[in-house]
């Protein structure tokens, strides 16, 4: 017999450096989740650029927390966030270490996620 998944989910992948295009992927993560939606953020390519070290901090658009009282909260709320390690690489940020409890995996996760979910976002 197959099992019958009861929940929803959502991939939101994150893939520019621009500040103005940081807030959605996880305003939509933690509504997600407030929904009974398992939401998961996956960091690619610029993306990760902001999850280095004093980066999220210094962003903070309009009455909006900073990127990274963002990225807190979304993880606070148990929501899952991946960087991508092909992307340290490509990066040239290899060794540099990321933001806190941020999961570092590889280009094949991307896939696994995307195939996983029942939606997939990108910005």
């Amino acid at each position: 017999m197959k099992k019958v998944r009861q929940t929803k989910s959502i991939l939101y992948v994150q893939t520019s450096d621009q500040p103005d295009r940081q807030y959605s992927p996880l305003v939509l993560a933690q509504t997600a989740q407030m929904m009974d939606i398992i939401p998961r953020v996956y960091y690619l390519g610029r993306g990760l650029n902001i999850l280095m070290p004093n980066t999220a901090e210094n962003i903070k658009i309009g009455n909006f927390p900073t990127v990274l009282e963002m990225i807190k909260k979304t993880q606070e709320m148990n929501i899952e966030i991946y960087a991508c390690e092909a992307s340290k690489q490509m990066l040239g940020i290899g060794k540099v270490q990321l933001l806190p409890g941020v999961k570092i995996v590889g280009a094949g996760t991307l896939n696994d996620l995307a195939l996983d979910a029942d939606a997939t976002m990108w910005f």
